[in-house]
């Protein structure tokens, strides 16, 4: 066993949590909140990478665990009045976001995970979480489906890796929609302020959205800001965004990068290819934290027509897996 890593169970502001430790990094996943990873941090620098609750706001966000951490979307975003066909099917959710008339974000980051495994080998600090669904789970009323989702979060000295997968253990093909409502802090430094904060995302294409925040299946033509992003950056909170865009990787990556300038460091967020999707969303511009939001699936997807393939929507065969690995880590800024 290494001497540098530790995985424990231990309390977080009174509610269950696994930690990880590795080195100077340090994260807390809460399996009875969605598995939210509630914390990543650099304690050598005093580095909070996610947006943590405070100690008064624990009930509010369990009530709604949304915008802090990271909450595992499943199906994503918005579902136009909480319906949609799949493979001969209807699927009814429910209407929770009343001023649109529209399902939001779907059932896992509220859903109560279970522990699999957590301790360290030669390499890293791990914790593995699973959410099955059956005939008897509350999800399975709105998802008839058999499934298990799978987390796995490991920590080494090149950062936090997060591994999801999805697998059908039912008899009938069911759509597999997932995504990340990831609450990043912008600064994430103590001593930095929101003005030294800039970001570049690998996004291609943005999407015209309705006034219920659904895609038209247009595109808009991309501002110079918007460009700036996809190059250079922008200054995190340069103007109030709620975007929804194509992902377009670069270089083989698809990833957001945030720098701050007066550390002279990049966190870089490299979600991996699978996400064919980016949603971007920074609270009305308000300073403190944002969110890059990798999705699978374009938001109300199987409402839209249009190629599965070009808006990500996956149909998953009986007995499939789907999977995909995302890295955190931190770099000298460029």
């Amino acid at each position: 066993m290494s001497t540098q890593g530790k995985a424990f169970e231990e309390l977080y502001q009174g509610e269950k949590a696994v930690w990880l430790q590795w080195g100077s990094y340090e994260a807390a996943v809460l399996p009875e909140v969605g598995a939210n990873l509630i914390a990543f941090r650099d304690t050598s620098k005093g580095y909070h990478i996610l947006r943590e609750p405070a100690e008064q706001e624990m009930e509010a966000f369990k009530a709604s665990p949304g915008v802090h951490g990271i909450p595992v979307l499943f199906p994503p975003n918005r579902y136009e009045d909480g319906r949609f066909e799949f493979n001969g099917r209807t699927y009814t959710f429910p209407i929770n976001e009343p001023k649109t008339g529209n399902h939001l974000h779907g059932f896992a980051h509220t859903a109560v995970w279970t522990v699999e495994d957590y301790g360290v080998n030669k390499t890293e600090s791990y914790v593995s979480l699973k959410l099955s669904v059956d005939e008897k789970h509350p999800i399975f009323e709105f998802l008839p489906h058999v499934f298990t989702l799978r987390l796995r979060y490991a920590l080494n000295d090149t950062g936090l890796l997060q591994h999801i997968s999805v697998h059908n253990e039912g008899q009938d093909a069911m759509p597999c929609m997932v995504a990340f409502h990831t609450a990043v802090n912008a600064p994430f430094a103590p001593n930095s302020k929101p003005e030294d904060c800039s970001f570049t995302i690998t996004i291609g294409k943005r999407w015209e959205m309705s006034e219920r925040m659904l895609p038209t299946g247009q595109f808009l033509p991309l501002s110079e800001g918007e460009q700036a992003i996809q190059t250079t950056g922008v200054p995190t909170y340069w103007e109030a965004m709620d975007n929804h865009y194509t992902a377009e990787p670069r270089n083989g990556r698809n990833q957001m990068v945030l720098t701050d300038a007066r550390e002279q460091v990049s966190l870089v967020y490299d979600v991996g290819t699978a996400f064919k999707q980016w949603m971007v969303w920074n609270n009305n511009s308000t300073k403190g934290f944002f969110c890059p939001e990798p999705q699978l699936n374009l938001v109300n997807a199987p409402n839209v027509d249009l190629p599965a393939d070009e808006i990500g929507l996956v149909s998953l065969e009986p007995g499939g897996i789907w999977e995909n690995s995302s890295r955190f880590y931190l770099r000298a800024a460029k």
